[in-house]
């Protein structure tokens, strides 16, 4: 089974809405200059027991971020879980949380090695950096980054956007590693998210062109 990214659906987010007090005709809206308001937001892993443990708030904390009705509700909370539950078996399978006085999001992978079952289904020729990252244990893969729709519309270059402490968080507590996630090759709306918070196409610094195939290759740096 392929490890490929995995983000809430977007096909029920609304409309991004322009601040208060600030015009959707006069140019772009300043950024926020301050602190995040939600930098309250805890950032700590989960061991495999916690993990085990939490599936069903997991489940339900996808879904509902996913947005949609009862039956578009319980498909994406099902296909989550299942991709959770197969990356949960791999070696190295971490997850950090995000919480106040509830969860609020999530981000989880695991070590990219230089072959195995992650690569299954990418027809693409890899950059040789990648490969070798992999061998020397210097590469992770990050499957799933679970947030709310604010994060995914608005002030995503800020540091304390959730996506990016989640992410940057991850890659950090194994050691500085670069990030690694394949993405469906149709799935555009994924793509332009991953791109919002930092991702970069493998080949953009490698000059490497890809072969056409199912799957995208995204690297994220360390503190990006």
């Amino acid at each position: 089974m392929t490890a490929h990214m995995i983000l809430p659906t977007t096909s029920n987010l609304p409309a991004p809405r322009p601040a208060p007090g600030r015009s959707r005709t006069r140019g772009r809206p300043k950024r926020e200059q301050g602190s995040s308001p939600h930098e309250g937001e805890r950032l700590r892993p989960l061991t495999r027991g916690q993990v085990e443990d939490r599936l069903q708030e997991l489940g339900d904390l996808y879904a509902e971020v996913s947005g949609g009705g009862p039956s578009a509700w319980n498909q994406a909370r099902t296909g989550f879980l299942r991709h959770l539950a197969a990356d949960a078996r791999r070696p190295g399978f971490s997850l950090l949380i995000a919480e106040t006085t509830a969860l609020t999001g999530c981000a989880y992978g695991f070590p990219a090695r230089s072959a195995g079952p992650w690569w299954e289904g990418f027809d693409g020729r890899l950059p040789v950096s990648l490969l070798r990252r992999a061998a020397s244990g210097r590469l992770f893969v990050v499957s799933g980054i679970v947030v709310p729709p604010r994060v995914r519309r608005e002030y995503q270059d800020r540091a304390w956007n959730l996506a990016r402490r989640l992410q940057r968080r991850l890659l950090a507590d194994h050691g500085g590693v670069l990030g690694v996630t394949l993405v469906d090759s149709q799935d555009d709306g994924t793509v332009e998210a991953l791109r919002s918070w930092g991702w970069r196409s493998a080949g953009d610094d490698a000059r490497t062109a890809l072969l056409p195939g199912p799957f995208r290759v995204l690297v994220l740096a360390p503190e990006t």
